[in-house]
């Protein structure tokens, strides 16, 4: 098994488990990036794993991805890499579950909401904060439409609200929200359920639900990427937010 020092990851009794583990809110940088990479890459040709399990360390799932990794010319390969988790997320062959405890914000956010199911606890919140900074998210701009009401979606994503785990799961971007002291109860309940049913029919339905979708995410993705690196983050007002972030100190828009 191959040793990871961002996340963990193991397969056991047919259950895949990536655990994000770069405290103290598991920012996601190039290195973590890479390494969720080489996990779900792994998955790719495993015929007898039911179900992957994603969920975090510490008591927040992920603030997102590491503005450093914004900068310069890490913005380019941040953004392929980041990209990449998604359409492997798409391939792999076991249906995905997200665990949320704490905030999932940005780049955690998209990865929670992307998996196939979502659980969250009670005191999980979710947000696509990126608006605040100028820039916007790629991935949610794609699938929450796809997920809750287009008008829902553009609250989300022009306003950077964060919202809480309730109104996710009555906007539709999360399938449940337990105590927390009922994860793990409610976790096991849904693996038993998938580890009754044969690996080959989860992964044929998959391809099924994604045939149209995965065609519709990769076009559309491409699209949304090439905005973003070729207009986006030339911008002024881009390059302030990130910086102002850095400098703890509130942006100063030119609005170009």
């Amino acid at each position: 098994m191959t040793r990871f020092s961002t996340i963990e990851f193991t397969i056991q009794d047919r259950v895949a488990q990536l655990v994000l583990n770069r405290l103290p809110v598991n920012v996601l940088n190039i290195e973590m990036m890479e390494e969720i990479c080489a996990g779900l890459t792994s998955l790719l040709n495993q015929s007898d794993v039911n179900a992957l399990v994603i969920r975090a360390k510490g008591k927040v799932f992920s603030a997102g991805v590491a503005i450093e990794d914004h900068l310069g010319e890490k913005t380019e390969p941040m953004i392929h890499l980041f990209h990449k988790m998604f359409h492997l997320l798409v391939q792999i062959p076991c249906p995905s579950i997200a665990v949320v405890e704490g905030a999932a914000l940005g780049g955690g956010c998209e990865i929670a909401t992307f998996c196939d199911m979502t659980i969250a606890t009670k005191n999980a919140k979710f947000g696509q904060p990126e608006i605040n900074l100028g820039l916007f998210p790629p991935v949610s701009i794609v699938s929450f439409p796809l997920l809750t009401s287009l008008n829902r979606a553009k609250e989300l994503l022009l306003t950077g609200e964060t919202i809480s785990a309730e109104k996710a799961y009555e906007w539709g971007l999360i399938n449940r929200v337990v105590d927390p002291d009922a994860v793990e109860s409610e976790l096991e309940r849904l693996l038993e359920n998938l580890r009754n049913k044969s690996a080959a029919a989860l992964k044929l339905t998959r391809v099924a639900i994604h045939r149209g979708l995965a065609s519709t995410f990769a076009a559309s993705i491409g699209e949304v990427e090439q905005l973003y690196l070729q207009q986006l983050m030339n911008t002024n007002d881009a390059q302030e937010g990130l910086q102002s972030f850095l400098d703890k100190r509130q942006p100063k828009w030119v609005h170009s």
